[in-house]
């Protein structure tokens, strides 16, 4: 139990500085100015895919992945791949705060693809908190279904790729794959990805671009391994209360560099998608500390019926 509330412990230290590079991360997009979306995309990549191989030969980590691991590895980078590009538009065109929160949509998400990958049947809660976050993200995204309403399409977009990706990295992490691996894999995945846009598009940028450019792939990559190391240390749903903190973050950006203030109805789904998370978190933790109180109890009566045969 000590080993397991450690590692939970390190997990929620993990989740937190994710949740601070990510919000850091949009910051400098927004902060990028015009730069085409894509070629954003592109440069966030290769910038965290620097970062990731100059640490892979520090600690000479040999590149090798593990076996039956490459499908993961595909379905992580294709789909985190495009809710990046769906999220960075997000970013461009709507407050960094409301953005944020939508991508936060992934933990949600996730409760379906773990179905499927993790086999981990969803309750009748989890339903119930997917349905709340989706109220919540309505008031986000105010739907008017006109092209102001794009950029909140492609938060939720965002969101949905995010957690099929985080699935994915989940079912990585139990099967022993490397963190740096994953995150190597997708940074070149994506980058390849994005690359011929980048040779027929490219726009070109001024020094303060480039720089907020540089400094988005550092805090992406900083993101994406707290993030990875996290996953890997603990299970999404003892985690994933804890990286909705990237809207306080982002909020904090927003009002501190970009004078952005949420409105009513934004204010309003963030405490419902991420009071949603909170009383799903205390009731799972209730169940699970319940159950372990259980079992404990159940040992100690075994053994005092094994050291005393006279109760027979």
């Amino acid at each position: 139990m000590r080993q397991k509330a450690a590692r939970r412990g390190r997990g929620i230290i993990l989740i937190l500085c994710s949740a601070f590079c990510f919000a850091l991360m949009n910051l400098c997009i927004r902060l990028t100015g015009d730069v085409p979306t894509l070629q954003k995309c592109f440069f966030r990549n290769f910038f965290a895919l620097l970062i990731a191989a100059s640490s892979l030969i520090r600690t000479k980590t040999p590149l090798r992945i593990g076996k039956g691991n490459l499908k993961y590895l595909l379905a992580r980078s294709v789909s985190g791949g495009l809710g990046m590009v769906c999220n960075f538009y997000a970013v461009d065109h709507m407050a960094i705060s409301d953005a944020s929160m939508l991508n936060k949509l992934s933990p949600f998400f996730a409760v379906i693809f773990s179905y499927y990958l993790l086999r981990e049947k969803a309750s009748l809660l989890d339903w119930a908190a997917l349905a709340a976050a989706f109220s919540g993200a309505m008031l986000v995204a105010k739907p008017s279904f006109s092209a102001q309403f794009l950029p909140a399409l492609a938060g939720i977009a965002g969101g949905f790729g995010a957690g099929l990706a985080y699935a994915n990295v989940r079912k990585l992490g139990m099967r022993g794959e490397n963190s740096m691996i994953i995150v190597a894999f997708f940074s070149a995945f994506t980058s390849l990805m994005l690359l011929p846009n980048l040779l027929f598009n490219y726009a070109p940028m001024t020094g303060r671009q480039w720089m907020f450019l540089i400094l988005t792939g550092i805090a992406a990559a900083g993101g994406q391994i707290f993030i990875t190391r996290a996953y890997a240390c603990a299970p999404a749903k003892e985690l994933s209360v804890y990286d909705f903190s990237i809207v306080i973050f982002a909020a904090v950006f927003g009002y501190l560099f970009l004078d952005q203030k949420p409105d009513a109805f934004s204010i309003a789904g963030y405490v419902i998608i991420i009071g949603t998370a909170v009383l799903k978190w205390r009731y799972l933790m209730r169940k699970e500390q319940r159950g372990s109180g259980e079992d404990e109890g159940q040992t100690r009566q075994n053994s005092g019926t094994a050291q005393d045969p006279g109760r027979h």
